[in-house]
């Protein structure tokens, strides 16, 4: 009974522990910076952090608030964020005159230059159905938006009103064309131009409309008399890419396990997107692979053999530094495959002298935690062995769209701070006491066992002389 006793603190002394989650577990600290109280908040991830994980997975990364509680977090990867923005287009205008008739009932005779330049629009005569009158007036307008606007889409129309006047109302229909044949209807618009007592003008000039590529435009009034304004304006709509932000690590080489082998040690939680070599040489080509050590089963080694390793390639490329004159030519970083390992092996078609630094770039993932507890908030790191803590996002920000998200307050990180005493000696010390825990556990059970088996040895004896 006395061994199954201490067998079962040792147990309890193991699991306490291994469930201990405290800011002096981790090897590093990272204070966090927030301005405005908000429930829910994102950190870009530093290098630091890539830097002391111990996990690929990032298992190891936690945040804590004041008082040493767990935040509940989950981590995003970053999207391509577009930015967009608009560019003002002149174009030209021909007005339709006509007797009465809407511009898109309207016979037209069109005259065009060879790169499709709207030379003159004019309409026919026999295109006027009512000539009770006999006095043209303006129908509609022509829009010949240049040979660039087919190329990027145009979202809207801005109108001026002609000098002098300031009051305007009426309501127009829009049709646009890429060949003066065939027309689409696009939308309508009021526009209106009013001004107040206080000689101010309130005014809606644009007529909007999902992005379109298009070369002609067609305006006709729905309400309100017809006007020739002193200037129509499209708004193209520019998108471009935003770069996502990049961590870079510079890694020096090392020997191999082959003579045109070079090693370079990589944080396990670094997957790069991108790599290059920097050379320290003025002139220097390298041809070579870049790939990873990858250590074969036993069953594939032999028996009797120690550790085989098997080299997987990943991109070959050649690389190069040259100084040409006063130029500088180099080679760039190329994209690889995002994988976890921790060591990456250059290996050259020929023996070299050269010993390239190599560069890792990676897009840090962004963390987004529940700020439930008290502040300042502080991101721990580095410990051997740790459960993942990660959460769902819709567990730490539910109800949240990819918009709000992106929009969220961003705390900033500080410097990492080694923790004295702790982080990889307390959990060395820690798994140190552990095993030993472990060991003194098994031996317990092994004396037990055998106190078992000697307990029924000794009944056994007792029991075959009765039976003879």
């Amino acid at each position: 009974m006395k061994h199954i006793l201490i067998a079962a603190m040792a147990a309890s002394a193991i699991s306490t522990a291994a469930a201990s989650d405290a800011p002096q577990d981790y090897t590093h600290l990272l204070p966090l910076t927030a301005g405005a109280k908000q429930g829910v908040l994102q950190v870009r991830l530093p290098k630091d952090v890539y830097l002391h994980a111990r996990s690929p997975l990032l298992d190891d990364v936690r945040v804590f608030d004041a008082s040493g509680a767990l935040q509940p977090f989950a981590l995003r990867t970053p999207t391509q964020a577009v930015r967009t923005s608009r560019r003002d287009l002149p174009l030209t205008m021909f007005p339709l005159m006509a007797a009465s008739a809407s511009a898109s009932q309207l016979d037209l005779d069109v005259s065009t230059a060879p790169d499709g330049r709207l030379l003159s629009v004019k309409v026919r005569p026999d295109g006027q159905r009512d000539k009770s009158d006999g006095q043209p007036r303006l129908a509609g307008l022509v829009l010949d938006l240049g040979k660039d606007a087919a190329a990027t889409p145009v979202s809207a129309l801005r109108f001026t009103l002609p000098s002098g006047q300031q009051d305007y109302s009426a309501q127009v229909w829009l049709e646009t064309s890429t060949d003066m044949k065939h027309w689409d209807t696009v939308g309508a618009a009021d526009l209106n131009w009013l001004v107040n007592k206080d000689a101010q003008t309130l005014s809606n000039d644009r007529l909007e409309f999902d992005a379109r590529s298009f070369r002609y435009a067609r305006l006709s009034w729905r309400s309100g008399t017809p006007l020739q304004f002193a200037a129509i304006t499209a708004e193209q709509l520019i998108r471009a890419d935003v770069a996502l932000p990049a961590e870079q690590l510079l890694l020096q080489a090392a020997a191999g396990r082959q003579a045109q082998d070079l090693v370079y040690a990589v944080p396990p939680a670094v997957a790069p997107s991108k790599a290059g070599l920097q050379f320290s040489e003025p002139n220097v080509v390298l041809s070579g692979t870049l790939g990873s050590y990858r250590e074969l089963p036993a069953r594939q080694a032999g028996a009797g053999q120690g550790p085989a390793w098997r080299f997987d390639p990943l991109i070959s490329s050649t690389f190069y530094r040259i100084a040409q004159g006063e130029q500088l030519r180099s080679s760039g970083d190329l994209d690889v495959p995002s994988v976890h390992a921790t060591q990456w092996v250059l290996r050259t078609t020929a023996p070299t002298t050269a010993r390239p630094a190599l560069r890792l770039s990676w897009q840090p993932a962004t963390l987004i935690f529940l700020a439930s507890g008290n502040g300042p908030y502080t991101l721990a790191v580095g410990r051997e062995r740790a459960t993942p803590a990660v959460r769902e996002l819709n567990q730490v920000a539910p109800g949240f769209s990819d918009a709000e998200l992106q929009k969220l307050e961003q705390a900033s990180a500080g410097p990492a701070v080694r923790q004295q005493g702790s982080g990889a000696t307390d959990a060395s010390a820690t798994l140190e006491a552990s095993n030993a825990a472990r060991q003194r556990l098994v031996v317990l059970w092994g004396v037990l066992l055998l106190g078992v088996a000697a307990l029924a040895f000794m009944v056994w004896r007792l029991i075959r002389p009765a039976r003879s």
